[in-house]
């Protein structure tokens, strides 16, 4: 356990600064500082290659360089700010100067999470963490409860997605600095929204990657689909964890993150006896508890295997939660008909059906799309373990086109897509403008100075599309690449954009306040699948409150049958209606069962009834 964060540059006050860089690849380390008036500091070499020292007349907005061996100088691997961008000094911060507002927050419990998923750069025109403060009241009014913010970890240029990050401590210049971000984090929790921040370690990207210079960082043993693995479980990889962990410890205490999204965790390679991941999450968990507030850690990972997602004590890796990718392709495929790349493994209504039952569809059946077995059980794995949405950056930014489901589906579909997320017994992610149906695309966008690396990205990215078939891949490097990116939040105001809207509003209204909804339980879900009509019913409960749900993902009316407890049913919801901008729904407002129903459904349309108590 990290019991306090000590590499790079820590602000001691009194213009004192403790320096402290991991560099066995020099005999000699010494620190230049530019400004505000040049000096060279050497640092002692202590154990394990670590140098460090501290130095008097330094103050916050200090620029340095380190030197190694007398000759080449780089930026500090735990740089706390890259004014200058990722080739250029590294800044001196003091954390302790912001003046925090946040001392009675406590986050909220998993069963209110909904999760909000924006790229700062592109949810406004000005691209920034204080440009994104004015947005917070209208999500919260939404019902969201905590937004998870794409990488801002130093990348190269003003253009990224945040995946090519190369300084995990230095928050990126072009959106407001380390100050941005503290001043985001408290105006949201001045709201009660918590903020969850996507971080990568399972490479890091190549403009400005000095890291090898310094330390073996890296590792030649494994690959990763973006270069270079991490070296995690190979010689001197104590201290590649220890860097990565003091990452994760520092984001909380220095900026009070609520959380983490670890990105494609498949990609980090350990066959450590003590993984890093649960090492990773241990500490997470141990400094949040020292805290005092509620901390999560949410896993992207696509291999369908429960360890995840299991508490360490019962040999798993502790995450609390994981992206379930399997529940949104089920629901794509139905909504789209799309059965390339990935999607031809899904496409019935079973798959949707084993998706809300299980978080993952595949639990050990064969993958057409893998060429072999996939996945297994998740057993005792609660329904707050699985992150579902029916888009996010990946799915619609790994698209040629960055395709977004409001282009690929019709106005009905979107609404049942809303309804399917909402109404599932998981945590709900949206991603910026998805609510309000936003049509503008999301495309993989860059601005690397390196002219070999941007043809080695565009050809790459053609490359990625082979096995979907999609043509013209729009240019990452070009700027209107990013800038029709952008999203138009107008649009939230304005005829099918506002039903949408305020359909998820209500969704979200009904999910906190029905207790058969807001129960995060899989053992009390019961799915009932009709693949002649295109018909998923879905039942819900919890202690005496009970819900039932049905999804029509037919494009013709159909009459039928269904199974359902005795009693009086009332309607809570249904998309057909007027208020949705549907064509008229024909199902009363209450229905009364004697074990089953019989009921006729329009096209595309999601209905949600709530049991009555017997008088």
């Amino acid at each position: 356990m990290i019991e306090q964060l000590s590499l790079g540059a820590v602000y001691l006050g009194e213009g004192r600064c403790a320096f402290r860089v991991w560099a066995p690849r020099a005999r000699n380390v010494a620190v230049h500082l530019d400004a505000p008036r040049e000096q060279v500091i050497p640092l002692a070499r202590g154990k394990r290659g670590h140098h460090h020292g501290v130095a008097a007349g330094v103050e916050p907005g200090s620029l340095y360089f380190y030197r190694l061996d007398g000759r080449e100088e780089r930026p500090d691997p735990a740089s706390r700010y890259q004014p200058q961008g990722v080739h250029g000094p590294s800044q001196v911060v003091d954390p302790r100067a912001f003046a925090w507002s946040d001392h009675c927050w406590f986050g909220p419990h998993h069963r209110d999470l909904v999760l909000y998923e924006l790229h700062v750069g592109t949810f406004t025109p000005e691209g920034t963490f204080e440009a994104v403060i004015p947005h917070l009241d209208e999500l919260r009014k939404l019902g969201v409860t905590a937004i998870e913010l794409m990488p801002v970890a130093q990348f190269p240029g003003s253009r990224n997605w945040g995946y090519d990050g190369v300084y995990p401590f230095a928050v990126q210049n072009s959106y407001g600095g380390p100050e941005g971000l503290r001043r985001l984090v408290d105006a949201c929790h001045a709201r009660g929204l918590a903020v969850i921040l996507d971080v990568v370690y399972n490479h890091l990207g190549p403009e400005g990657n000095y890291l090898e210079d310094f330390a073996p960082y890296f590792t030649d043993r494994y690959r990763t689909p973006w270069g270079a693995a991490l070296n995690f479980d190979g010689p001197d990889s104590d201290e590649v964890r220890r860097f990565f962990i003091e990452n994760a410890l520092y984001w909380l205490t220095d900026f009070h993150i609520d959380g983490f999204r670890l990105d494609a965790i498949h990609a980090i390679m350990d066959q450590a006896a003590q993984p890093f991941l649960a090492e990773l999450t241990a500490a997470v968990h141990q400094r949040a508890e020292r805290l005092g507030y509620r901390v999560l850690v949410i896993a992207e990972s696509d291999l369908n295997d429960a360890r995840v997602i299991r508490p360490r004590a019962a040999g798993g890796y502790g995450f609390d939660a994981q992206w379930a990718d399997d529940f949104h392709h089920a629901l794509h495929a139905l909504l789209t008909g799309e059965r390339n790349g990935y999607y031809r493994d899904f496409g019935t209504l079973q798959h949707l059906a084993r998706a809300f039952r299980n978080g993952y569809v595949y639990t050990g059946q064969y993958s057409a799309y893998r060429r072999r077995r996939h996945g297994n059980m998740p057993h005792q794995c609660a329904g707050h373990r699985f992150v579902v949405f029916a888009q996010n950056h990946d799915q619609v930014g790994n698209r040629a086109g960055g395709d977004r489901l409001s282009t690929l589906t019709s106005f009905s579909g979107l609404k049942l897509a809303a309804c399917a997320v909402m109404c599932s017994p998981f945590v709900p992610l949206l991603f910026m403008g998805e609510e309000y149906g936003e049509t503008a695309p999301f495309q993989y966008f860059t601005s690397h100075s390196d002219r070999e690396l941007v043809e080695a990205v565009r050809k790459r990215r053609r490359e990625e599309f082979a096995a979907f078939s999609w043509d013209e891949v729009p240019d990452p490097q070009d700027e209107t690449t990013f800038l029709r990116s952008r999203l138009q939040h107008d649009l939230r105001r304005q005829g099918r954009h506002r039903a949408l809207y305020e359909l998820y509003r209500e969704l979200i209204r009904l999910r906190r306040e029905l207790p058969a909804l807001a129960e995060l339980n899989r053992e009390n879900v019961e799915v009932g699948v009709y693949e002649r009509e295109r018909v998923l019913s879905v039942r819900r409960w919890c202690g005496n409150d009970e819900v039932w749900i049905i999804f029509s993902f037919g494009t013709t009316g159909v009459t039928v049958t269904l199974p359902v407890p005795p009693g009086r049913w009332r309607k809570l919801l249904d998309t057909a209606e007027a208020r949705w901008l549907g064509e008229g729904s024909p199902v009363p407002l209450e229905l009364e069962s004697a074990g089953e129903a019989r009921i006729t459904l329009p096209p595309e349309t999601c209905l949600l009834f709530a049991r009555m108590e017997e008088e």
